[in-house]
């Protein structure tokens, strides 16, 4: 059996996190000792650990709670539903970043920003010998393999909509089209 001070210090908690994560339901603890504290078992730490992984993915207590009591394909259908609103969220501060960016109007600002441009990656591709063709079969492999990261990648550059999409549209009809006979 653990104390509630030994789960303070393995999982890094306040005394008042803990009691919170009691009055909820998260975390109850096992059993009390005879002067009533709160005593917990190795399953319990267990449980501590996996609301430490949701917590640090960015759940909420509820959906962590939903998670830790629901059956298997609901968990999934909620952490599908939290990766889409993190993609959501990252699109937004891409486009936040690439709008400072265009209000600096700096290259210095660009090269610490930590991101990078179309002409920037154009510039990269073709210093390691990618001539235009390879380029093409890259978005190609890219646009077959990770369809969406191929979206995120391509706005992460700053290209307009229009032209992503006719980069993913070629794209997807060069790894479509059937290959010819010689």
């Amino acid at each position: 059996m653990y104390t509630i001070g030994q789960l303070m210090k393995q999982f890094q908690l306040s005394r008042s996190t803990l009691i919170y994560y009691d009055k909820i339901g998260l975390l109850q603890p096992s059993a009390r000792s005879n002067a009533n504290y709160r005593m917990y078992t190795q399953k319990d730490m267990q449980r501590m650990e996996q609301i430490t992984l949701y917590k640090d993915a960015g759940l909420p207590l509820e959906e962590i709670a939903c998670l830790l009591n629901e059956a298997n394909s609901q968990s999934t259908a909620l952490l599908e539903q939290h990766l889409a609103n993190l993609n959501h969220e990252i699109g937004q501060l891409r486009q936040q970043q690439q709008r400072v960016l265009k209000i600096l109007g700096k290259a210095s600002a660009l090269r610490n920003s930590r991101t990078m441009d179309k002409a920037q990656w154009v510039a990269i591709l073709e210093a390691t010998g990618m001539d235009e063709t390879a380029m093409r079969q890259w978005h190609v492999e890219f646009e077959r393999s990770l369809p969406e990261a191929h979206q995120d990648f391509l706005e992460s550059l700053n290209i307009d909509s229009d032209e992503i999409a006719y980069i993913r549209r070629c794209s997807q009809a060069e790894w479509t089209r059937p290959a010819t006979q010689e």
